[in-house]
């Protein structure tokens, strides 16, 4: 048992005293989250938690130049933000919505360019129905997974289904099943203790392929949400302000993990990216990258019969940079090949005219994500810095 499994079992246990001794005092917890919110402390622990959250700005090793301080109190805003949709706003898990928590203007753990991600709150007690139409992208996963982003730092993935597994109607409609027990047809399983569903829309191509249109809705119907109670906001506040303190804090120890081996692209532990909330159906190659002004990265690499790849640039907080407006990430369909099929990636601060490139945006060092989707092997990517003048001599 670690460290953090130790912690969460003697929080859980503190919990259960705790609220014995309420009883025992007359009272219960929802009295309790009541007189909390009345009397302010909900919003003060709140933002205590939240200020205690810069400490992963100023985490040893961390860049101190102004971009990157920049950016990583934005990090913070946006995580608040994220936390705040998550846990106050999108809470109930008998009335869900599948929205999208992480986008192009909120960014964790090497969020995927590629990806268009949408999140629901859900109960692994409760029955619940998607509906929609398949779209065309390029893929399509369902997953349920323990607990949520602002309690625990491990999030086990408890099912997982692919579109390409499901059966889909001749006019692109389908439903899926989502339930702790076993249901025929499309089926998506969870446990009792599940507490979120990701789906994961993957675009080779985002200017020509159409996503998935997707509704979620409890089987047994789904009513109007009760008024807000104090206990609900009392959670709501405390779940936000851990994740903006647990998340920003675990990233800041990645990064600098990931430092060790910089310019490099080692394979990242498959079994510590799921417990994390990685796609199971990924091998990922976390890393970190650091370039002078005159200064080139080149990764080589063969490409495996797979279902996708891509390879992206993060800053130092692990957010995707902006892809919105910069090419920072290249995949599949994008790529251009050579003529053995292999492929070369680019990372230099101006375009060196030389296919693949990918753009610093302005920043010397930062993180990096190689992914293989469904490989039938996993190719160890080539690494290796040059001057920005030999890349003129790159054939």
């Amino acid at each position: 048992m670690n460290g953090r499994t130790i912690a969460t079992a003697a929080l859980a246990q503190f919990k259960k005293v705790r609220v014995a001794y309420l009883r025992l005092r007359g009272q219960t917890p929802d009295t309790v989250a009541e007189q909390r919110v009345v009397d302010g402390t909900s919003w003060d622990e709140f933002c205590d938690t939240l200020k205690s959250a810069g400490a992963a700005i100023v985490f040893p090793g961390t860049p101190t130049d102004p971009l990157t301080q920049a950016e990583g109190y934005r990090y913070l805003s946006r995580l608040t933000r994220a936390g705040l949709e998550a846990f106050v706003e999108y809470a109930d898990p008998r009335a869900p919505v599948l929205r999208r928590m992480i986008h192009e203007t909120a960014k964790m753990g090497s969020d995927n360019p590629d990806n268009h991600y949408l999140n629901a709150t859900v109960d692994g007690t409760l029955d619940y129905r998607i509906t929609g139409t398949r779209g065309t992208v390029d893929y399509l996963g369902f997953g349920t997974q323990e607990g949520n982003y602002g309690e625990g730092g491990q999030m086990p993935t408890t099912g997982y289904v692919e579109a390409a597994d499901l059966e889909i109607g001749p006019d692109g409609r389908f439903e899926l099943i989502v339930s702790a027990t076993a249901h025929d047809g499309n089926w998506l399983p969870m446990t009792p203790a599940t507490g979120l569903l990701i789906v994961r829309q993957t675009f080779a191509d985002r200017t020509a392929e159409v996503p998935a249109d997707l509704t979620i809705e409890l089987l047994a119907g789904s009513a109007p949400p009760e008024p807000l109670t104090p206990a609900q906001l009392d959670a709501g506040l405390g779940k936000a302000s851990l994740l903006v303190a647990g998340a920003s804090m675990l990233f800041a120890k990645w990064a600098r993990d990931f430092a060790q081996h910089t310019n490099e692209l080692p394979m990242f532990d498959p079994e510590r990216s799921t417990k994390a909330g990685g796609d199971p159906n990924i091998i990922y190659y976390h890393s970190y990258w650091r370039l002078g002004p005159d200064e080139a990265l080149i990764i080589e690499s063969e490409i495996p019969e797979c279902d996708g790849w891509n390879f992206q640039l993060d800053n130092h907080w692990l957010e995707s940079l902006d892809y919105r407006y910069h090419t920072i990430h290249v995949n599949k369909h994008t790529a251009k090949y050579r003529e053995d099929g292999s492929v070369r990636i680019v990372v230099a601060h101006r375009d060196p005219v030389l296919p693949n490139w990918i753009d610093t945006t302005g920043h010397d060092c930062g993180a990096m994500t190689f992914r293989w989707i469904r490989a039938a092997t996993h190719p160890q990517p080539r690494t290796r810095v040059v001057s920005t003048a030999e890349l003129a001599q790159l054939d």
